[in-house]
C-alpha cells in the first residue's frame, strides 16, 4: 500500500510535454527543484497538467470502462480478464483490474496533495494569490472527483490531505462512505468557487466543470443520508426506504441550473461528434482526460490514449494493437436501444449495415459486416474508435488521441431531470422537460411531456453508453432502493450472445450458445461494492473484512465549511 499512496514519480519541472497541443505545452526553464519551481504563474499551470492525464492512465486504460459499463451490462467481453469477473459478478480480491484501479485513484488523491501542498508552501513572491488559488482548486477537483470514484466503488476510502504523513504510516483505517462523499463535495465546492468561470487554457476545467460534478456527487449524498446538511450522525441506515435527502436533491438542482443559466457549453448539434478527434474540449466537454497525440515512441506511456486499442476490432478501424474483436455490446445494452434511436446507437455500437465515412476513407468508407466479416457473439463497440491513422493522422499503436469523456453537459440536463424528479413517482416541471428533452432530440429521439425514473434511467443509459457511468447510476440507486437494483442486475442477460438472423435481418439473442467464460453468479448487496485488492489488503490489515465480510470504517473529522452553499448558489 505505501507505493499506492505516494507522489506520481515524476520531477515537476523535468516533465516533458512538448508533444501536446493546448494548456501542456507550458513550459518552465527555472530549476526542477520544488523550493524553485513554483516561481511563477505558468509554473502552477505546468505542476497540474499531470493531473489530466498521467495519474490517470491505469483507469482510463481499462477500468473505465470495464467497471462503468462492463459491472453494469453494458458490456459482454468473456475473453478479457480484466473485464468479464466484473460482468459476471464474481470477481475477487484477487481479479485483474482491482490494484491498478485503486493504485490509480489514489495517485489522483497523492498527486493533488503534493500539488496543493508544494503551491501552498514553496510559491514564491511573483506566484499572484488568483494563481495560486486556482491551481490549488484544480488539484482539489481532481482529488474530490478520485475521491467520488473511489466511494461509490468501494464504498469506502483512506481520507488524507498530506502524502508524505500517510507514507510513513500507512496503516489506518479507511473512514466512512459518507464521510468520503462530503470529503469529495467539500473539494469540489472549492474548486467551484475559486476557478474561473471560464478556463485559463483549453482543456482545463473550471467553475462550471466543477457546478457540473458537484451535480453527480450531490445526487450521490442525497441517497446516502435522511435530512439535511451533512453532520455525521444522519446518515441513512435503511437502504430500501425508497427516499432521498431533499437538502442534496435541491443543492444538485442549483449546481445544475447554475451551469445551465451562466455557462457558455452548449450540446454539440451532432451526436457522433462528440467522439472525434477534431472535437476534443468541444464546447459540451465540461471535463476531459487531456491525452497526448504520437506514437508512444515520441510521447511515452502514461499519457497516450490507450481504449481505443481494446475497442478496435481490426486493422482497418484502429491502428495495429486490435483486442477488442470479442469486446461486444452486450445484448441487455443492444436490446434496450428504442427503434428509433439510431443516431446514439450508431455512434455506440455497430450493427450490421452501419457506414462509417470516418474510417477507411482510402476505401470509401467502412461498413460494418459488409466491409469486412461481422462479430460472431455480437456487435462490436463504436464509441472510442474513431479509424486509423491514414483516416484521420493522429492514431498510433495504443494512442488514438482521443480525449476521455469524464463530464458532458448533456448528464448535467439529465441530472437536473433527477433532481427535480426527486423522490415523486412523476414531473412535468417545465424546466427539467426543456433540457431533458433537448438531449433526446438531439438524438431525433420525440419529446417527452412528462417524466419518471425510468425515463431518466434510459436516457441516461444509452446517452453516456461506454463513457463509463452507469454502474455508478446503480450504486446511486442502491443507496435508497437497493433490492429494485439487485433484482434488476439479476435480470440482465448476462454472458449472453446474440446473432443476426440472415432472413430477417433482425438481431436475436441465442438461445443455444453462450460465449465461453466463468458463469454469471447471483446478485446480492454485497456485488454493489468491490474487494479491495489483495495486495493492498496485505500490506494495511485495516482493509480486511471482518467476520460479516465488512470492511470496518472510521469517521473522519472534518474541520469547520471553507464555503458556504449561499455564496455558490
Amino acid at each position: 500500500m505505501k507505493t499506492k499512496y505516494y507522489i506520481v514519480a515524476t520531477m515537476l519541472g523535468a516533465l516533458s510535454l512538448s508533444s501536446c497541443d493546448d494548456y501542456l505545452t507550458v513550459s518552465n526553464t527555472t530549476n526542477p527543484n520544488q523550493e524553485t519551481f513554483f516561481d511563477s504563474d505558468k509554473a502552477i499551470q505546468q505542476a497540474t497538467a499531470p493531473l489530466y492525464n498521467y495519474v490517470w492512465y491505469n483507469f482510463n486504460e481499462k477500468f473505465y470502462y470495464g467497471m462503468g459499463d462492463g459491472r453494469a451490462n453494458n458490456i459482454t467481453a468473456q475473453w478479457s480478464s480484466y473485464i468479464y469477473p466484473y460482468t459476471n459478478l464474481n470477481e475477487t480480491s484477487l481479479s485483474e483490474g482491482l490494484d491498478g484501479a485503486w493504485g490509480s485513484l489514489y495517485s489522483v488523491v497523492a498527486q493533488s496533495n503534493n500539488t496543493i501542498n508544494n503551491i501552498m508552501s514553496y510559491s514564491t513572491a511573483s506566484v499572484t494569490e488568483e494563481g495560486k488559488f486556482e491551481g490549488i482548486a484544480e488539484a482539489r477537483f481532481m482529488r474530490g472527483v478520485a475521491y467520488w470514484y473511489i466511494g461509490s466503488l468501494w464504498g469506502t476510502a483512506i481520507l488524507y490531505t498530506n502524502t508524505s504523513d500517510l507514507v510513513n504510516s500507512y496503516l489506518v483505517p479507511p473512514h466512512r462512505c459518507t464521510d468520503v462523499m462530503e470529503f469529495a463535495i467539500r473539494d469540489l465546492e472549492y474548486a467551484a468557487y475559486h476557478l474561473p468561470e471560464n478556463p485559463s487554457a483549453k482543456g482545463r476545467v473550471n467553475k462550471y466543470s466543477a457546478m457540473g460534478m458537484l451535480t453527480r456527487v450531490y445526487l450521490s449524498m442525497a441517497g446516502l443520508t435522511t435530512d439535511g446538511e451533512y453532520n455525521g450522525s444522519n446518515i441513512a441506515t435503511d437502504p430500501n426506504r425508497g427516499q432521498r435527502n431533499s437538502y442534496y436533491l435541491n443543492l444538485a438542482k442549483k449546481a445544475a441550473l447554475k451551469v445551465i443559466n451562466e455557462s457558455s457549453y452548449g450540446l454539440m448539434d451532432n451526436y457522433a461528434d462528440l467522439f472525434k478527434y477534431e472535437n476534443n474540449n468541444c464546447k459540451e466537454a465540461l471535463f476531459q482526460l487531456q491525452w497526448l497525440t504520437g506514437s508512444t515512441d515520441a510521447i511515452g506511456w502514461g499519457c497516450n490514449q490507450a481504449i481505443t486499442a481494446f475497442m478496435g476490432w481490426s486493422t482497418m478501424v484502429s491502428d495495429a494493437t486490435n483486442w477488442g474483436g470479442a469486446v461486444y455490446a452486450s445484448w441487455d445494452l443492444f436490446s434496450t436501444y428504442e427503434p428509433q434511436d439510431v443516431l446514439r446507437r450508431k455512434a455506440t455500437v455497430a450493427s450490421y449495415g452501419d457506414f462509417y465515412p470516418e474510417m477507411n476513407i482510402k476505401g470509401g468508407g467502412y461498413t460494418y459486416g459488409v466491409t469486412e466479416k461481422a462479430a460472431d457473439g455480437g456487435c462490436n463497440i463504436k464509441k472510442y474508435v474513431h479509424g486509423t491513422l491514414d483516416d484521420n493522422g493522429v492514431s498510433y499503436k495504443q494512442s488514438s488521441g482521443l480525449n476521455t469523456h469524464m463530464l458532458r453537459l448533456a448528464e448535467v440536463y439529465l441530472n437536473l431531470a433527477e433532481a427535480t424528479l426527486g423522490n415523486d413517482a412523476s414531473t412535468s416541471d417545465g424546466v427539467a422537460l426543456q433540457y431533458f428533452n433537448s438531449v433526446r432530440n438531439r438524438a431525433g429521439m420525440p419529446s417527452k411531456q412528462s417524466l419518471t425514473y425510468k425515463d431518466i434511467q434510459y436516457e441516461r443509459r444509452v446517452e453516456l453508453a461506454l463513457e463509463g457511468q452507469y454502474w455508478y447510476d446503480l450504486v446511486r440507486r442502491s443507496y435508497y432502493q437497493q433490492q429494485e437494483v439487485v433484482n434488476y442486475m439479476n435480470n440482465q442477460n448476462r454472458n449472453s450472445s446474440y446473432y443476426r438472423d440472415e432472413e430477417t435481418g433482425i438481431y436475436e439473442i441465442s438461445e443455444s450458445y453462450v460465449a465461453p467464460g466463468a458463469g454469471v453468479a447471483t446478485a446480492t448487496e454485497k456485488s454493489l461494492i468491490l474487494p479491495i485488492s489483495d495486495v493492498d489488503q496485505n500490506k494495511n490489515h485495516y482493509l480486511k473484512t471482518n467476520s460479516n465480510g465488512v470492511v470496518e470504517t472510521v469517521a473522519y473529522e472534518f474541520g469547520e465549511k471553507e464555503i458556504n452553499t449561499d455564496s455558490l448558489y
